[in-house]
């Protein structure tokens, strides 16, 4: 596991080859220890060509540049199935947030309504999205090792795709009053990926200190979510991280792979009854959590200490 700057760096070559091996077994170590430590790395060599997620970040920004009424045209079609509301949005006036963004589906179940211009901004949209739900599955396999599972639990486990999403992300330039952009959370999800274009201003929260994840062409950016930290009774981390506005805009696409929102929640027995520790995390619904999350947003709290964390389930 080599670093840049800060945060781990792990090298995804020996997943793609077929005499993996040691290699495997030592980049399986390095994600281990990664999400152990930071819950976060920036991953190379991961299969996702690089020059598909510039054209994606390329064509996003010539997108977000429309004016508002056609980026409206930008919507889930009748009929969608999508668990959130697909398609343009911007963050609400009285969220600390400032930026616009576009959620999207499988084509088979969300977005798939979109503005004549850019041209190709939705083949690019749903190849990006092809390419990482690929690359989801294969780290979620990883993770499935690294938390000592066996074989093929997780995919068991997690075997539907229908509540995964893509956001599509610009954020506004800084002011001297608001230099917020996406406010410190982590994510309720399994696995989340993040592209994002020279601008940088993701950092992440590390022993106290925030770390800033510089770009680097064609790399991703990997963190695991709250899903993964509750099985794992903590063994895992969910990082905390924000992002913080420069004086342009920036622009960024986020990969959630999620887990079906029936699914029952909670830490599994081989971090809790079969190594003799106590949970730290009563069960819960996922949907119930994603419920919450949605209202901190749309009907943020008056006091930040009301706002909802993983920590509303801690025993």
């Amino acid at each position: 596991m080599a670093a840049s700057g800060a945060l781990p760096v792990v090298d995804l070559a020996p997943f793609f080859t077929d005499d993996g091996g040691v290699s495997r077994a030592s980049a399986t170590e390095a994600v281990r220890q990664a999400c152990r430590t930071h819950g976060f790395f920036r991953a190379v060599n991961h299969g996702v060509p690089a020059h598909l997620m510039a054209r994606a970040l390329e064509l996003s920004a010539a997108f977000f540049a429309l004016p508002d009424e056609d980026k409206a045209r930008a919507r889930a079609a009748e009929g969608s199935k999508a668990p959130l509301p697909a398609g343009y949005a911007r963050q609400p006036a009285h969220s600390a947030d400032k930026n616009e963004y576009v959620l999207v589906f499988d084509p088979k179940l969300g977005l798939n309504v979109y503005p004549d211009e850019p041209a190709g901004f939705r083949e690019a949209v749903e190849e990006c999205y092809a390419k990482f739900t690929e690359l989801g599955l294969l780290i979620q396999e990883v993770v499935n090792e690294c938390m000592g599972l066996p074989p093929g639990f997780l995919r068991d486990y997690n075997s539907d795709r229908s509540f995964d999403f893509m956001a599509a992300l610009r954020y506004f330039p800084t002011t001297e009053e608001e230099v917020n952009g996406i406010s410190a959370h982590e994510d309720g999800n399994c696995i989340t990926f993040v592209i994002q274009d020279g601008v940088g201003g993701l950092e992440v929260l590390n022993d106290g200190d925030w770390v800033p994840v510089e770009p680097v062409d064609g790399s991703i950016i990997v963190n695991l979510g709250d899903v993964i930290q509750v099985l794992s009774n903590n063994k895992l981390k969910s990082a905390t991280h924000r992002v913080v506005r420069r004086p342009v805009h920036r622009h960024s696409f986020a990969f959630f792979f999620n887990i079906h929102g029936d699914k029952w929640i909670e830490p599994l027995p081989e971090f809790t009854a079969k190594i003799g520790e106590t949970p730290r995390y009563r069960g819960f619904v996922y949907n119930e959590y994603m419920q919450l999350r949605m209202k901190n947003k749309t009907h943020p709290p008056a006091r930040s200490e009301d706002v909802v964390h993983i920590t509303h389930y801690v025993i």
